[in-house]
């Protein structure tokens, strides 16, 4: 199945056929996929003051629950930084200090300062996704996100969104569907 045509008020184009909408480690990102699979997944151009969660979903009649957010975290062990990178719908929030700590073998988790995390992912604040990330870092993935059909997520770039299958996202390296990941917001 490729991506659908549209996702709430967006008509999506093939993501393959227009890289210009990603950040260059996203669009590397996806043609390191097999084909079929990165045909599955759809691109839109949207207005990057409209690229934040809250203003997205209300302006293009979206749901949160096919919104996801990536976050980048960090923590410290014998004075080493460590990163992960956590896939949540954007009804949740993800569990930093319990799941993300533990997995990360750290003290301390906290979410990366922006500067930091826009320069090592090489994508912009509000766009970083989870395609294309640095090799090193796990990319931790809510099983809520993976089990919706298609989600929206950031493209690299403030400018555009990228619309992905749930079932794809184990494929991408350094994946790891992580029970308990994501919590209830409320």
């Amino acid at each position: 199945m490729t991506h659908p045509r549209t996702l709430g008020a967006l008509e999506l184009i093939p993501a393959l056929d227009n890289l210009d909408l990603l950040a260059e480690p996203v669009a590397a990102g996806l043609r390191a996929l097999p084909e079929a699979s990165a045909a599955r997944c759809g691109v839109v151009a949207i207005d990057p003051d409209l690229a934040d969660t809250a203003a997205l979903t209300e302006h293009y009649g979206l749901s949160l629950a096919v919104s996801a957010n990536c976050v980048v975290v960090a923590g410290k062990r014998e004075g080493v930084r460590r990163f992960a990178a956590c896939l949540i719908l954007a009804n949740t929030r993800a569990d930093v200090n319990g799941v993300v700590k533990r997995r990360l073998d750290v003290r301390k988790a906290s979410f990366a300062p922006q500067a930091e995390a826009v320069d090592l992912a090489g994508m912009e604040y509000g766009g970083i996704t989870a395609i294309g990330l640095p090799a090193d870092w796990p990319l931790l993935i809510d099983p809520a996100v993976v089990a919706t059909e298609f989600v929206i997520v950031g493209s690299g770039l403030r400018r555009s969104k990228l619309v992905v299958p749930g079932d794809l996202l184990p494929e991408l390296p350094s994946a790891e569907v992580t029970a308990e990941l994501g919590k209830s917001i409320g």
